[in-house]
């Protein structure tokens, strides 16, 4: 038995020597992950959003609906496939492709939990690792905007052009904000490697509360907590995930970049948005929720981190992730372009560098090396945080009476019903009627009664 599957944390030394058929059952192990997680997760978010609008949800095809996904998934696949005849063929047919492959790679380098035993060999419940893997999954996240970008160019059409370049200007500008809230984890852990960053947070911190030392988990969400909230706001503006599904904005760009797609090409393109959402979800459990490790209190049981136990932890995060993204979705309504932009230009990028530079401050500081120090600054930081994103930009204006609302209605609108529910003579009849029978007409009488 090798000393790093006693410690139960793997390294990079431990990869590169399992057998190639071990490697294959890894592979298909994530690739079956990602799929089977985006099926369950469509059937998910439609009995969370039906919950939440008080009604069924999809609960006729299978036990409780589980098949419905399924079910939907062959209706598209027997659907016409329709070319349009402007389109590039040969990118319009590979474009849902890009964005499918990009968002399934980026689960080779999570790591699904420790160091097991399969069929006599010890190795780490992860496809593959690198010193640069936090790097990987930004390159394949920024890939993943070319699927939609050609699949906008391709089809020949104005509206899915104009959704391709939104979404291209989207994932560009909160691909920033993610990647300056993922230097503050690099700075914390000293290391890329995705791994080494679960390992880095397995240490519990101990916080002292009214005097008395109480163990804490060492997940970066709490110890950077800023670079938590802004991560995952930014996660939600890459996936294209509501409030900011700008690109699929029905009112404005019908169904935007998707526009002229049908049948299996349209479901990729569905598919790849479920999957890069499941698979953010692990990245940011990966990097700020501890990865596969338990959370308190039942770390306190001395067997929680070894065997196959912590892969239940690490489903259960990504869950409650997904979860969240569902709740956003049913919960808030959908941001202007000019909002979504300037929260991402004007507030998150210069939070994430400020509080880069207070880090930075704090890790120079001789002495300054207990992680409950960096605690005390970093909760402060995130409610400071979550305050200044949530305070009303403007102050709000005392709501007009009727009185004065009919007073300062625009010249030539449409008249106001009167308060007394009085339905007033219509001109029109009543000049129909005047010039039929004129000696009948009364000043001010209802054409009712004429």
């Amino acid at each position: 038995m090798s000393p790093s599957f006693l410690a139960q944390d793997p390294t990079l030394a431990d990869f590169g020597r399992d057998p190639w058929w071990l490697v294959l059952g890894k592979i298909v192990f994530a690739f079956a992950f990602g799929l089977l997680a985006t099926l369950l997760g469509v059937w998910f978010e439609r009995r969370v959003v039906g919950y939440m609008q008080v009604r069924p949800g999809p609960n006729q095809v299978g036990p409780f609906g589980l098949l419905q996904t399924l079910a939907d998934g062959l209706k598209m696949a027997f659907k016409e496939d329709i070319l349009p005849k402007a389109a590039d063929k040969v990118v319009y047919f590979f474009a849902p492709t890009i964005s499918v492959i990009c968002a399934v790679t980026a689960l080779s380098v999570i790591p699904f939990g420790p160091m097991v035993s399969i069929f006599g060999h010890h190795t780490p419940l992860q496809v593959t690792d690198v010193p640069v893997a936090v790097l990987l999954l930004l390159a394949c996240s920024s890939m993943g905007v070319y699927g939609i970008v050609l699949g906008g160019w391709a089809s020949g059409s104005t509206y899915p052009l104009l959704g391709g370049l939104r979404s291209s200007a989207q994932m560009i500008s909160y691909e920033v904000a993610m990647g300056l809230s993922i230097v503050a984890v690099f700075m914390t852990a000293g290391t890329m490697s995705t791994s080494g960053i679960v390992a880095a947070q397995g240490d519990a911190t101990r916080l002292t509360v009214f005097g008395q030392p109480i163990p804490a988990p060492g997940w970066y969400a709490i110890l950077l907590l800023p670079s938590f909230i802004i991560f995952f706001i930014a996660t939600v503006g890459e996936t294209n995930r509501a409030p900011f599904d700008l690109p699929e904005a029905e009112s404005e760009l019908v169904a935007g970049f998707m526009t002229e797609y049908s049948s299996l090409k349209f479901a990729l393109f569905m598919l790849s948005e479920y999957v890069a959402m499941v698979t953010m979800s692990a990245v940011t459990t990966t990097l700020f929720l501890g990865g596969w490790r338990a959370p308190w209190p039942i770390t306190l049981w001395e067997g929680a981190n070894s065997g196959w136990w912590p892969m239940l932890w690490f489903f259960g995060k990504v869950i409650a992730l997904v979860f969240v993204f569902v709740w956003l979705r049913g919960t808030l309504p959908r941001l202007r372009y000019d909002q979504f932009m300037r929260l991402g230009w004007k507030v998150l990028l210069p939070i994430n560098l400020v509080w880069i530079l207070v880090l930075s401050g704090l890790r120079s500081i001789e002495d300054w090396d207990t992680q409950g120090k960096v605690i005390a600054v970093s909760i402060p930081a995130g409610i400071l945080l979550i305050a200044t994103l949530f305070w009303p930009s403007r102050k709000p204006q005392p709501k007009p009476t009727t009185q004065e609302q009919v007073d300062n209605r625009p010249y030539g609108s449409f008249p106001l019903p009167p308060m007394d529910l009085q339905v007033p003579p219509s001109p029109r009849i009543t000049r129909v009627v005047a010039e039929r029978e004129p000696a009948n007409i009364v000043a001010g009488s209802d054409s009712r009664e004429v």
